[in-house]
């Protein structure tokens, strides 16, 4: 092991050791009780049984749901996939591959076995994945790589770690010339812009749910704070139309507290609400929709959709494909930092902050659909990697 190798392998061993009756705690939440036994304890999550397959690396739904397009590209070929969350693992197990969690980097020595590649998708940067995988003979590939405008100062900061981490890379399909030039600085070589493969995706709904007479909108991927303000702007908003508000917050264990929220409102505006998980309608002015897998669907059936995820500095926004495939027009925050290239190739979305929800609200009645222009073709990508 090089020298520096070695001095980071130790500094990982010492974070793990400090961190560990965190990792114990935190292991009987909810939300990691699966995934932190499996990544920091190997529990459940054997090395993968094979050598010289295409592992693909991801970290969570959203990349997870990515990998679609490309799976049917190298249908037959021996494949692997990591994920970091648990959704994102539920996700990878829809497919035809051999899925594990990523393990701490303190344990990759000892758990990854060799492949001919590993694919990693969008700025999951571990320096130990890609230089141990590269140690035992894969050719390690960034694929939809990125650096968002928040985190790109932090980069060029440790300009010097982020050169030696690359230097194991052999090739880099960025999302933008942004990118690629943002990789540049970083040291990086062999960079080819491709756009986001996000956009070859298929986009479908799982359910067939009839539209409600009434105006729908659907406030998709929320988080904490988020539903409060949609709130406030749709009980505004509903004094002067006849709507109903779905809300699909972002992550499941928040389910709770969302309904206790709504509940609130309902109560406090003479509002009807209902849970999803109990009534599969649409009969309530409020609904909650507790289940997971439904986003799509709800999209579906909505005329305007208000994107999570983009009215809080730290979180950076989620996908806009989705309701501007199904028509929605769109609403979203300001802080969309993470999905701006995405963002780029939708047309009609209103940018607005928290308070001027309600305002976004009134103005869609006079704005066209939302909608997306561009495609992209992964067949030349996926055979220019496997020829690599």
């Amino acid at each position: 092991m090089k020298p520096f190798s070695l001095l980071y392998y130790i500094l990982s061993v010492v974070l793990y050791l400090v961190a560990l009756p965190l990792l114990i705690y935190l292991s009987f939440k909810q939300k990691y009780k699966e995934s932190i036994p499996a990544r920091f304890f190997l529990f459940k999550n054997p090395k993968f049984s094979s050598e010289d397959g295409i592992w693909f690396h991801v970290c969570s739904l959203g990349e997870a749901k990515a990998l679609k397009p490309i799976l049917e590209l190298v249908r037959g070929k021996d494949v692997k996939i990591t994920t970091v969350t648990h959704t994102g693992q539920l996700e990878a197990r829809k497919y035809d591959a051999e899925v594990r969690y990523l393990p701490y980097e303190m344990l990759l020595p000892f758990w990854i076995k060799k492949q001919k590649m590993l694919i990693v998708l969008e700025a999951e940067f571990w320096y130990l994945l890609f230089a141990v995988a590269n140690a035992k003979g894969a050719k390690v590939v960034l694929l939809n790589a990125r650096i968002s405008d928040k985190s790109v100062k932090k980069y060029l900061q440790f300009a010097w770690f982020y050169k030696k981490l690359l230097s194991n890379v052999e090739v880099i399909y960025a999302q933008s010339e942004v990118d690629k030039n943002r990789f540049l600085a970083l040291g990086a070589k062999n960079i080819k812009v491709i756009g986001n493969i996000k956009l070859a995706g298929t986009i479908s709904k799982t359910k067939e749910y009839e539209k409600p007479v009434q105006e729908t909108i659907v406030a998709g991927s929320t988080h904490e704070t988020e539903e409060e303000s949609i709130l406030k702007s749709f009980v505004q908003y509903k004094k002067q139309a006849d709507a109903k508000l779905i809300i699909v917050p972002r992550h499941p264990e928040r389910f709770e507290s969302v309904y206790e929220l709504m509940k609130n409102y309902a109560d406090k505006h003479s509002l009807i609400l209902s849970r999803f998980s109990e009534r599969q309608d649409f009969d309530a002015d409020l609904i909650l929709v507790d289940a997971m897998g439904e986003l799509n669907n709800m999209y579906a059936i909505s005329d305007i959709a208000i994107v999570g995820g983009a009215f809080k500095e730290d979180v950076g926004g989620h996908n806009p494909l989705e309701p501007a495939f199904f028509g929605c027009k769109i609403i979203t925050g300001k802080h969309f930092h993470d999905q701006k290239e995405l963002f780029k190739y939708v047309h009609h979305v209103q940018y607005v902050e928290r308070e001027e929800i309600h305002k976004a609200l009134l103005a869609s009645k006079d704005l066209p659909a939302s909608m997306v222009e561009e495609k992209i073709n992964l067949e030349p990508i996926v055979k220019n990697i496997l020829e690599n």
